[in-house]
């Protein structure tokens, strides 16, 4: 079906209008700064973009705009900043586990030798004990006494 000129003139008005609105980062719900949601909210049909169709020139010139604010650090696409900037919480929740597990192993094996050299010390004052009380130059003191004698009033 042949479109009269006046009714192409239209189109790539109405194409131009939508293509400036998705590169300003106005996607529709359900839409992308992409060529599948151009000529739908166009209102043409997607196949006369490629080939030699009537709007191909439209497709190239905004995948050329579109490539220039990638290029130039902008993001169109809400979702594509959304992701952009999950992956990098992503990346610093990684890093963050990972420093959080080297503490935790640091830790765990300070925790380890701190038993050790306890139950090393409880040992050698077991052995120091049992040597006192085989020698009989040390006298023992008397412990505390449990019992009370008289009143403390």
């Amino acid at each position: 079906m042949r479109i009269t000129a006046a009714r192409r003139t239209e189109n790539e008005n109405r194409i131009r209008t939508v293509m400036d609105r998705l590169l300003r980062g106005e996607i529709p719900p359900g839409g992308r700064c992409d060529i599948k949601t151009l000529p739908i909210e166009a209102g043409v049909d997607r196949s006369a973009f490629y080939d030699t169709r009537p709007y191909s020139h439209l497709r190239e010139e905004f995948e050329r705009r579109l490539q220039i604010l990638q290029r130039a650090g902008e993001v169109t696409d809400p979702r594509e900043a959304q992701i952009a900037r999950l992956k990098a919480e992503v990346t610093a929740l990684k890093e963050r586990l990972a420093r959080s597990a080297g503490s935790i192993d640091e830790l765990t094996d300070f925790r380890t030798q701190a038993l050790a050299r306890l139950a090393a010390q409880h040992d050698e004052i077991v052995r120091l004990r049992g040597t006192a009380d085989a020698a009989s130059r040390v006298t023992r003191l008397p412990t505390a006494r449990t019992t009370m004698i008289g009143s403390c009033s």
